[in-house]
């Protein structure tokens, strides 16, 4: 596993973002979140070490663009560069979330088809009407790999509609940090029987800082909040589709 953050900065776009961990951050070292710049990892796929090497080497799956939005406005132009970069390194899989997904079509190359196969797009909601926004724009795009992500999961939502073979995996999980806002356990079950019903993989990515389950309110420390929910077991696998004929 590697990452890959070409530029970084991001704005706030919708409710998810209102307690976003990447402008928490900045903010206690004094960076502007809301300018958009180029890193200095803005080649990181394809260069090489002492010896000649890749810099990260083959198979690896890639991480992109986790300090910003890889559709994001400001990096329209950079991104033309980008797709070069993942076009040329093959041999990695990359994957990135965007909560801008009506933004997908803005530079793309000319040879993208049906999808890079090394590829994985996340399209990310939070509630429901952003779900119905995303989620029926990420439905038309040719994409090989479809993944829906439900982080900060700020209310039951029903997304069963939008669950088909094109989609790989829906990972849910809940807001951390203070002053955040609760996830409730019966919103993540009843998400898991949607993705079931239509055989679309399910993983419970992470518990809520605020996590109400039976009606109880826990205050769970950010260190727990993976394992507790791993504890809960309730990952789902699709299964193939040769073994459902």
């Amino acid at each position: 596993m590697s990452t890959w953050n070409p530029w970084r900065g991001c704005h706030k776009k919708s409710e998810g973002c209102l307690h976003c961990y990447i402008h928490r951050a900045d903010a206690g070292k004094r960076i502007d979140t809301n300018r958009i710049i180029k890193t200095d990892e803005f080649y990181k796929p394809i260069e090489k070490d002492a010896k000649g090497k890749d810099r990260i080497k083959s198979g690896q799956l890639v991480f992109l663009c986790f300090n910003s939005d890889f559709l994001i406005e400001e990096a329209d132009e950079w991104r033309k560069e980008a797709w070069k970069m993942i076009r040329q390194r093959r041999d990695l899989h990359f994957l990135f979330l965007t909560k801008r997904i009506e933004r997908f079509s803005i530079g793309l190359p000319e040879d993208w088809g049906e999808g890079y196969p090394n590829v994985s797009v996340c399209c990310t909601i939070e509630n429901q009407v952003r779900a119905d926004e995303r989620l029926e724009i990420f439905r038309k795009l040719s994409i090989r790999h479809k993944m829906i992500i439900v982080q900060p999961m700020l209310e039951k939502i029903d997304i069963a509609s939008y669950l088909d073979a094109s989609i790989e995996c829906v990972v849910v999980g809940g807001e951390s940090g203070k002053d955040v806002r609760p996830l409730d356990f019966d919103w993540v079950l009843d998400l898991r029987r949607q993705c079931m019903e239509n055989n679309v993989s399910f993983e419970f990515r992470q518990i809520g800082s605020i996590f109400i389950k039976d009606h109880t309110v826990y205050h769970v420390q950010k260190q727990f909040l993976g394992a507790q929910a791993r504890k809960a077991n309730i990952n789902y696998t699709a299964v193939p589709a040769s073994s459902t004929d």
